[in-house]
């Protein structure tokens, strides 16, 4: 009774927008002045789920904890304050409605005012000028200025050239919602530019936005730049204080040409090697031939300087057994646990990471963080967890693999006729196994580092033994592709059955055989390895971006092939990975 007195005089006497509702979520009494926020009558009895889409839940949640709930209604915009009135069962919760709008509307015209920064990049503007004559030169970098100016003229924005290949471009909040709206389209124009080249024009974009000064939206739009560019280019990406934004990438990388940076990257690293007293080599997690093959041709460089070095080398699977045996009967190689390696380390260690750039995928982030001096060298696209504060980081996406980017770098860092039978071998087989035996990804430096790979001894015939399945696999494999299911628009997907250690290598080897098939666009293959982990291998020709897709499973890899682990089950995961298809495609 107590209660029902109280709803009625606030009702009456209510200058602004209230109403009660009881602890069912039904609306028990309101003020006249309720229809500013509901244009219609007859609200008494109603559901307030069915008028505000706030559960009754949500209510006792607000009103407990003193929290302001907001509402869009009748055109204008509302903040609701909550309180209970009464107690127990017979309780109810008053929401008073404050109009806000005249403030909203500040807070967005304040917003879409704030200035933010864009870097923009010509990816391959040294190759297309170089196969152009002078003339045709001209041409091309005045029809890429044009275009991006009138693209800035268009937003309302400053754009600076301040390189031949480099752009900076000075645009509000409201004008980069145009251009998300818009899905970046200029990426798509610039590849319309006629080159005379084999390639397109790519661009990347970086994006910095959300900095207390100008300075810091600057510094992450230059952040966004070096991650799009790490990923290969042809991408804009936007970061602010907290996360990365992706849109684009569907271009594969430019092959560079020139091979003045493997010369470089090699000086650098025997000076980091020179200056250290223990070296250590180590890959990612469960590695496979590219991760050792690489490994192999570092440790032949550090030993050639006649450094202290040691191999770091935890669980690997059936696939890397023949090789990684060969290695150990040589005697040639020392070759530690992580655990082991953690003892070893001292003051002026050094770690050189190769076929990996991210912390939660190397072999031990321990030994990295207790030695604090980290190289890396990965053909990955970059990811935005990758590792900060390194000495020397050579990353290049368009490599096909690790050791191919190895191998370029032990012509510039050792002695001729250094390289053992062995490591050549195991470089060579880590080229393989990335190109799918060079038919994936292989470019012309792909083809010229594997040619002086067989001049320094690789024997073929021997390599492939290494690419030997027993029968187990052979069948499990047989019967995944048998198996598979395909989708519409050309998408193939396939579980392969129970837990195996060589689940990894397995479903890759599937999802390359189902690219085979006329039609088949990209392939998904999920399976389970020997600790009841959810291993996905996705491939591509290049219409579909499998990195982006793998990226959000927490996964990652190239344009066409990448990859990913997960906590679900495979039917489960290939439904997902389904519904982030269509998702992107709708």
């Amino acid at each position: 009774m107590y209660v029902g007195r109280v709803e009625k005089l606030l009702a009456h006497y209510s200058q602004i927008p209230l109403c009660f509702v009881n602890l069912n979520g039904k609306i028990t009494r309101a003020s006249s002045k309720i229809a500013e926020v509901f244009k219609y009558d007859g609200i008494i009895g109603r559901d307030i789920f069915e008028l505000t889409r706030i559960r009754p839940a949500e209510l006792i949640e607000a009103a407990e904890n003193h929290v302001n709930l907001y509402l869009d209604s009748n055109e204008k915009s509302f903040k609701i304050l909550t309180e209970f009135i009464g107690e127990g069962e017979t309780a109810s919760i008053m929401m008073s409605f404050i109009d806000v709008t005249s403030y909203e509307v500040l807070k967005d015209m304040y917003n879409d005012d704030k200035v933010c920064i864009a870097v923009i990049n010509v990816d391959n503007f040294d190759e297309l000028t170089a196969s152009a004559g002078d003339e045709r030169e001209l041409a091309i970098s005045t029809e890429i200025d044009r275009l991006i100016r009138s693209w800035g003229e268009k937003l309302g924005a400053a754009v600076v050239r301040y390189r031949d290949h480099l752009y900076e471009i000075c645009l509000t909040h409201g004008n980069l919602q145009t251009m998300i709206d818009d899905k970046f389209s200029i990426l798509d124009e610039a590849k319309e530019i006629e080159t005379e080249a084999d390639f397109p024009v790519t661009l990347s974009i970086g994006v910095g936005i959300g900095g207390k000064t100008l300075a810091d939206c600057e510094t992450y739009a230059e952040d966004a730049l070096d991650l799009a560019l790490g990923r290969g280019g042809d991408q804009a990406i936007i970061k602010n204080i907290k996360n990365f934004e992706y849109y684009g990438g569907k271009s594969q990388s430019v092959e560079k040409s020139n091979k003045g940076k493997s010369r470089i990257i090699a000086h650098a690293l025997k000076l980091l090697i020179s200056q250290s007293s223990k070296i250590f080599v180590m890959g990612h997690r469960n590695p496979d031939m590219d991760s050792f093959g690489a490994s192999l041709g570092i440790y032949r460089i550090a030993e050639s300087m006649g450094k202290e070095v040691y191999a770091v080398l935890g669980p690997y699977n059936d696939a890397l057994t023949a090789i990684a045996e060969e290695a150990k009967e040589t005697g040639y190689y020392e070759f530690v646990s992580p655990e082991k390696a953690l003892n070893l380390v001292d003051d002026n260690s050094l770690v050189i990471v190769v076929d990996a750039h991210r912390p939660i995928l190397v072999e031990s982030n321990a030994l990295i963080t207790k030695v604090g001096r980290t190289v890396v060298i990965d053909h990955h696209r970059r990811a935005e967890d990758c590792f900060s504060d390194l000495l020397l980081s050579y990353m290049e996406s368009y490599a096909s693999s690790a050791s191919e980017l190895v191998t370029e770098i032990i012509q510039y860092a050792c002695e001729k006729r250094t390289l053992t039978s062995m490591e050549a071998n195991a470089l060579l087989a880590g080229i393989m196994v990335d190109t799918n035996r060079f038919a994936v990804k292989a470019g012309v430096r792909t083809f010229e580092a594997a040619s002086w790979l067989r001049r320094a001894g690789a024997d073929l015939e021997h390599v492939r033994r290494y690419f030997q399945a027993n029968t187990d696999s052979f069948k499990v494999r047989a019967m995944c592709i048998a198996n598979a299911q395909f989708f519409e628009g050309g998408i193939a997907m396939s579980i392969c059955p129970g837990q195996n250690p060589n689940s990894q290598i397995l479903n890759s080897q599937v999802a390359d055989e189902l690219l085979t098939i006329r039609g088949i666009r990209a392939s998904f293959v999920a399976g389970q390895n020997e600790y009841g982990k959810t291993v996905v291998s996705a491939r591509s020709l290049g219409d579909v971006n499998v990195q982006v897709v793998m990226e959000k499973f927490g996964g990652g890899g190239h344009l066409n092939t990448a990859g990913a682990q997960v906590d679900v089950s495979p039917e489960e995961i290939l439904m997902q990975i389904r519904d982030a298809l269509n998702e992107k495609n709708s």
